[in-house]
């Protein structure tokens, strides 16, 4: 379903805040956010939940419940999903086109899938036992003073920084780097791709066009943890989101599909994942 809001504005306008102004919503843009994220889905076919709670932070930070990396937040967002396949990929997707939605209002989000207290979050949210809790994010109004450990995590973690496309996108081979006159209609989908969030800045997605086309990989080394690189494939679906969400915007169509065997022999750190085909 495409986003009732203009994608690749409010793509480039999206950015990651810690530091809040210490309230609540406003009762109405919190009955618009709740109304938005049940009318969501994704094009994987997964259920996805989504859980709202207001648990305040005090503007010192609040250690038990987000280690103290958020300051002033009174409402989070949740993320989780029942096991199976394309889940967490589909969790991606849906819980960054919450987070569109909610850039769009003007109020400010981060991603956080490590930096939280699971167990004060998962009870604070009535989050389903058999269910896997991915990720939350506050929500509210960005304080207009950010504080010197948020500008410290930014510099950190070079938060508005991105490979360039020779280092993620790749044509025919995974020798010959995707240009963006190669690319062509695909260009503009592929850089709102480029823009995505993730985990540590890490950037784990790859594309190999091949033809018409798009084979998706994650990149990670074969000893991390599960855990790790569930994570990864959250952020390929978040990268997706602004992917097939500029599609939609543009008009072009097309499907998603996961193809069985692929003839380019992948680099050995690189995992496929998934595919879109381009309907010419």
């Amino acid at each position: 379903m495409k986003l009732s809001i203009p994608i690749k504005e409010t793509i480039e306008k999206r950015h990651s805040v810690r530091t809040f102004e210490s309230k609540a919503l406003l009762p109405d843009d919190k009955e618009k956010i709740i109304s938005y994220m049940k009318t969501l889905s994704n094009p994987f076919g997964s259920k996805v939940n989504f859980h709202i709670t207001e648990r305040g932070i005090s503007d010192k930070g609040e250690k038990l419940g987000t280690y103290g990396v958020i300051k002033g937040a009174k409402t989070f967002l949740g993320v989780s999903i029942p096991k199976n396949e394309l889940g967490l990929l589909a969790a991606g997707y849906e819980f960054e086109n919450l987070i569109l939605y909610a850039t769009y209002m003007g109020l400010g989000t981060v991603w956080l899938a490590a930096t939280f207290s699971r167990d004060s979050f998962s009870n604070a949210m009535n989050i389903d036992e058999k269910d896997i809790f991915i990720a939350i994010s506050p929500i509210g109004y960005p304080s207009s003073k950010s504080t010197i450990q948020e500008k410290l995590m930014r510099k950190t973690m070079k938060s508005s920084s991105r490979k360039q496309w020779t280092e993620l996108f790749y044509n025919k081979n995974f020798e010959t780097p995707l240009t963006i006159d190669t690319a062509e209609k695909y260009a503009t989908p592929l850089e709102m791709l480029r823009l995505a969030p993730s985990a540590t800045n890490s950037q784990p997605w790859r594309v190999l066009k091949d033809g018409n086309i798009y084979h998706f990989y994650i990149t990670y080394k074969q000893n991390i943890s599960e855990g790790e690189a569930m994570i990864k494939q959250v952020d390929l679906g978040i990268a997706i989101a602004h992917f097939h969400q500029t599609l939609l915007e543009m008009g072009l169509d097309g499907k998603f599909e996961i193809f069985k065997q692929i003839n380019t022999i992948p680099p050995k750190d690189f995992h496929y994942i998934i595919s879109w085909v381009d309907k010419k």
